[in-house]
């Protein structure tokens, strides 16, 4: 178990060790974000802004300018909600290679309740022309999606978390931008995943196996652009589609699966995720419960 802000921070020290043109980021909050592993090690390669998260883009696009490997980070809410303009006109206009690294994004933010819970980056970020949007799984999907955007020249926008998550892949896996990872191969059902959800529809996999229904699971941690292909292949062979996310179901990754569904293959979806609401303060498990994000709901969905 380990929080993908957790292995943010780890791949970051490593890469540093390979890159002297890396460049941290942060927003006061390097503590919570975990960018403090690399300034305790590359202090003189770590840049405090303080609560200007305005500042902390506009900062990151000039060193970007300048030849450096930028990595910006601050919560989620602060990142794709505080600093939209910048990110919109100074990062993506320009078409700049910043790495925007948002943690503690989504319900399992826990504690923090409505105003740190950000449900609306996804919706936010993948509208903005040239930006790429990703959302990791684990730790392994962490390291490697961090490690392949070192060099990706534009923005690009990473969802992290806050909460532990169970490992899922080996490290054997490939993480490139524009495609998606499949697990299991039943046709009952296709359940399309992101991020802290995927380990939650593997469980509801693994759960339905028992009662003799066999679903298949994709980890969509490539958001924008998406693996139109898998998708439609996917939902082809399947009787039912369904969508998981932590995030409003309005913007997010289930409305650009349905986007992708109606120019290519009409079909009906069931989309499971926040609706339209504020999040509300509680343990993660217990918010997510709440919201309904959880494998009982995939599992509900599938046998109707």
């Amino acid at each position: 178990m380990k929080s993908t802000r957790k292995a943010y921070g780890e791949t970051l020290i490593a890469l540093g060790e390979e890159d002297n043109d890396i460049v941290v980021l942060d927003a006061d909050l390097a503590s919570a974000t975990q960018t403090n592993m690399f300034k305790s090690k590359f202090p003189e390669r770590h840049i405090n802004v303080g609560i200007a998260e305005q500042d902390l883009v506009g900062t990151a696009s000039g060193l970007a300018l300048m030849g450096k490997k930028v990595y910006a980070s601050t919560f989620a809410v602060f990142l794709a909600g505080r600093a939209y303009e910048q990110i919109r006109n100074t990062v993506a206009y320009n078409n700049l290679p910043v790495k925007l690294c948002a943690t503690h994004a989504g319900l399992t933010v826990g504690e923090d309740g409505a105003s740190h819970q950000m449900l609306e980056d996804i919706a936010l970020m993948r509208v903005i022309p040239n930006m790429i949007v990703l959302s990791p799984a684990d730790e392994i999907a962490t390291n490697k999606i961090i490690r392949n955007i070192k060099d990706y020249n534009g923005p690009v926008y990473v969802r992290l978390g806050r909460s532990d998550v169970p490992s899922i892949y080996t490290g054997n896996e490939e993480f490139k931008i524009g495609k998606s990872i499949l697990h299991g191969d039943g046709r009952d059902a296709v359940v399309f995943a992101t991020g802290y959800t995927v380990h939650i529809a593997l469980e509801a996999m693994k759960e339905l196996k028992q009662k003799k229904v066999n679903i298949k699971v994709v980890d969509i941690y490539s958001i924008k652009p998406l693996d139109k292909e898998t998708i439609v292949d996917s939902a082809r062979k399947a009787k039912k589609v369904i969508t998981i996310e932590e995030h409003n179901v309005i913007g997010g990754m289930g409305s650009a699966i349905c986007e992708v569904l109606s120019e290519l293959l009409p079909k009906k979806v069931a989309r499971i995720g926040i609706e339209d609401k504020f999040g509300k303060s509680g343990k993660a498990k217990e918010v997510m419960e709440r919201y309904k994000i959880t494998k009982e709901r995939i599992m509900e969905e599938v046998l109707k």
